[in-house]
């Protein structure tokens, strides 16, 4: 069976994003076709960026860095969770997806953006990021308005229209984490 990750987005105190991605983790329980974890990026305690080596030679010298790695590599694919922060996305994602590269290779990813324009333009900054970890990122977005999908800015309660963004995105994960997983048996097998 498929293994998906949520991960969240940022890990500032009262952050809107924890519920976001818990509520994303209720919506894909419901659905039977990969197995769902959330994946919190606060839990690994990470550091700004303070690994000596470039990420894609692995070459990991801390402990936190080792502990994100082996939970990241463990998943087929991913769903991002992201707020948007100055027209972009929160520094904390940022920083946790510049750890690592290779854990990311040839897998797949849907994104999750909210924020004042529902996190569009964190959504595209986003996908920058994703295509330099070759991560095959779909064209759906599930999208959220901090105007209409949370009361008082604060508590998620999302519109029935805006949930409704969710299912394509998933529909298409599946499919293109399928498909990259065949493109990671055949990079294997020519190994």
């Amino acid at each position: 069976m498929l293994k998906i990750a949520i991960i969240t987005g940022s890990t500032r105190p009262g952050r809107n994003n924890a519920a976001v991605a818990q509520w994303v983790l209720e919506q894909a329980q419901q659905r039977n076709d990969a197995s769902y974890e959330l994946v919190d990026i606060a839990d690994f305690n990470l550091p700004l960026l303070d690994e000596a080596f470039p990420a894609a030679y692995q070459n990991y010298q801390n402990e936190a860095t080792k502990n994100w790695s082996a939970k990241i590599a463990e998943f087929d694919g991913y769903v991002f969770i992201t707020p948007e922060y100055n027209h972009s996305i929160a520094p904390a994602l940022a920083n946790a997806l510049s750890y690592l590269n290779a854990e990311f290779s040839n897998k797949a990813a849907g994104i999750v953006g909210y924020g004042s324009a529902m996190g569009a333009r964190a959504v595209e900054h986003l996908r920058g990021i994703l295509s330099e970890l070759q991560l095959a990122h779909v064209q759906k977005t599930g999208m959220f308005s901090l105007f209409t999908d949370f009361e008082n800015f604060s508590v998620f309660k999302p519109t029935e229209q805006s949930a409704a963004s969710v299912q394509p995105m998933f529909d298409q994960l599946i499919s293109w984490t399928t498909a990259m997983n065949t493109v990671r048996a055949g990079d294997m097998a020519n190994a």
